[in-house]
């Protein structure tokens, strides 16, 4: 399951979603809104997309993962819109019958989905100053 929403993600029905009687491993990667970028800190973050390019390419990575690793379940999702520190902007959940796989199929998704997925950040800095960061930098 790939899906883009501006409500919250409720990252313990996400793991609920993927456990499965034939997989012993569930992995659950959580991105947070952290306060500090470098030297910088940040207060907010606003994330846009093209919902028809991220989702095609959301798919396109979750084929790659269940051609990878023997997957039973994987869901991504991204938060767009504004989110404060602490928030939770993207969750990747896998399961397979074992732990390793679990792992590394997670960790992929997480890190195509950084790579090639067109959605933008703009930082919001303490001193009031923005910039927007391209999709996979």
């Amino acid at each position: 399951m790939i899906q883009l929403t501006a409500e919250p993600i409720d990252h313990a029905s996400l793991t609920e979603q993927v456990r499965r009687a034939d997989c012993g491993a569930v992995v659950t990667f959580l991105g947070t809104v952290r306060d500090l970028t470098g030297e910088r800190v940040t207060v907010a973050l606003d994330y846009e997309a093209y919902p028809g390019m991220a989702e095609k390419k959301l798919a396109e990575i979750e084929q790659e993962v269940r051609k990878h690793w023997p997957v039973g379940e994987v869901i991504m999702v991204h938060r767009l819109g504004h989110l404060e520190v602490g928030d939770i902007s993207v969750a990747v959940s896998v399961s397979c019958a074992h732990r390793a796989q679990a792992f590394d199929a997670c960790r992929y998704a997480i890190d195509r989905l950084k790579e090639l997925v067109p959605i933008w950040k703009k930082e919001n800095w303490a001193d009031g100053t923005t910039e927007w960061v391209h999709p996979g930098a």
